[in-house]
Order: C-alpha cells, then sequence, then structure tokens
C-alpha cells in the first residue's frame, strides 16, 4: 500500500484505490485527480489486476466533490482552465480503461464525488449514503458531470437534480439506475468483493472489447450502433477467448481464458 492523497492497494485480482482525504470529506483536489489519473495507469499495466475498485476514506463520505478552496487556483486564468479540465479527462479515462471498474460507495457521493460513481462500469452502495449534485447551492452548475449524469437518467429527472441541487438516498438511486446495489454498511465489502470476483473470472480480452463496444455505441445513431456492433462481434468470434468459451461449453467444464 502506498500513502498519499490517493491510497493503492493490489488484493487477489482487484486494484483498490482509496481517496485518503476524510478531513476534506475526500474532495477532489488537483492532486487527487493526478493520482487518480496515475492510479488507473498503474492498474492498465498490471497484469495482475483484473478489476479496478474506487472508494473513500472512512465510514461517511465516498467524495464531496470538488475542493472548493481550490477552485480558483492560483497560476492564472488558461491554468486554471486546464486544470479543471483534467476532472473530464479524468472521467473519460475511467471508460477508456481496459479493465472493468467498481464504485464501492462507502457514502455521500456528492457533485463530483457522483461523476465518479457514475464513471465506474458497477456501483456498490451503502444504506445512508446520498448521491447527488448540490454545486448549485453555491452558485455553481455540475457542468463536466452532466454528461455522465445524461447518460444515466432522462431529461425530466436529470434536470431536476442539477436545478435543485436535492439529493438523492442510495435506495432511491438504485432505483433509477445509478446503482447497482445497496447492502448494510456490515456488508459492503462482500458485495463489492463478490461482483469483483465475478468480473475477475471473465475473459479480460473479451471485456475489454465489449466495455469499448458498449461505449462507443452509445452515442451512435441506431442504424450506424447496430452496423458498428456487427464489426464488433466478428472480431469477439476471432478472439482466442470466444473458441474456448464455446469449447469449454460443449465440453462442460470451465473455460481456461488466455485473456486474448
Amino acid at each position: 500500500m502506498e500513502a498519499g492523497e490517493v491510497r493503492y492497494e493490489v488484493q487477489g485480482p482487484q486494484a483498490l484505490l482509496t481517496i485518503d482525504r476524510p478531513k476534506a470529506r475526500n474532495a477532489l483536489s488537483p492532486g487527487v485527480v493526478r493520482e487518480l489519473m496515475a492510479a488507473l495507469e498503474r492498474a492498465e499495466s498490471d497484469a495482475a489486476v483484473r478489476v479496478v475498485v474506487l472508494t473513500g476514506a472512512g465510514e461517511k463520505v465516498f467524495c464531496a466533490g470538488g475542493d472548493l478552496g481550490t477552485l480558483a487556483g492560483d497560476e492564472g486564468f488558461l491554468a486554471t482552465h486546464e486544470g479543471r479540465r483534467s476532472y473530464g479527462k479524468l472521467l473519460a479515462r475511467f471508460q477508456e480503461l481496459r479493465k472493468p471498474t467498481v464504485a464501492r460507495v462507502n457514502g455521500h457521493a456528492l457533485a463530483g464525488g457522483l461523476g465518479l460513481v457514475l464513471a465506474c462500469d458497477l456501483a456498490v452502495a451503502v444504506e445512508g449514503a446520498d448521491l447527488g449534485t448540490p454545486e448549485i447551492d453555491v452558485g455553481l452548475f455540475p457542468m463536466m458531470m452532466m454528461a455522465l449524469l445524461q447518460r444515466h437518467l432522462g431529461r425530466k429527472r436529470a434536470l431536476e437534480l442539477v436545478l435543485t441541487g436535492d439529493r438523492l438516498p442510495a435506495r432511491e438511486a438504485l432505483a433509477l439506475g445509478l446503482l447497482n446495489r445497496v447492502v448494510p454498511a456490515p456488508e459492503l465489502d462482500a458485495a463489492v468483493g463478490a461482483l469483483a470476483g465475478k468480473l475477475a473470472g471473465k475473459s479480460q480480452a473479451v471485456l475489454a472489447l465489449g466495455r469499448r463496444a458498449f461505449f462507443t455505441a452509445e452515442d451512435l445513431p441506431l442504424p450506424a450502433a447496430l452496423e458498428y456492433l456487427s464489426s464488433q462481434l466478428s472480431l469477439n468470434v476471432l478472439a482466442d477467448d470466444a473458441g474456448e468459451g464455446i469449447l469449454a461449453f460443449l465440453e462442460k467444464r470451465p473455460p481456461k481464458w488466455k485473456d486474448r
């Protein structure tokens, strides 16, 4: 385990990334954004890591969003703007990653913190956690994470969240499709571990191909999406692991993935 604003720890097949600023409600400082980006690169390059789990330190807050104390910046307007763009690049990097990601939502996920939850493939939250976009209450708007919120919710519900700043209890967020599981706090690690274990047991090559196809097709018109996905299926069929998976099914045995 390594110390810093983001702790990186390998636990079996998973890399656990922990935002470690509990006194600041695990807020997203420029350092946190940089360290999260570096941690994703590290996990990507480690062949032993098959799934990435993101969480926050403590038991109350996953991430409270941007650190308002660093919002103005002191390096000039253009440099500060580039720094803000880094958060958007981080959200995109989660989706570009070749490995699946799970958010371990140990507490409230607000503003940019909710953006991190939405950027992860799957999310498990504790009961009692709130999710929301309260930026409007301090005269701001959730600009970059709104791109992900729009892809998760219908227009009316997304607009209600960003315009009012209201918080959603975890169970309501689950019903809206922002989360995959909501569990009591004592069951959080077991639920995340079970989900991460399932992902780690799949062909990493096929997961990478499928995730890229999912996110690419999401922004295409239906005819173009179907045409694109047919080409991706042809690639998938040619993968070594597709042949192994089909053979294992016919032979009624577990597949032995080669991850290629």
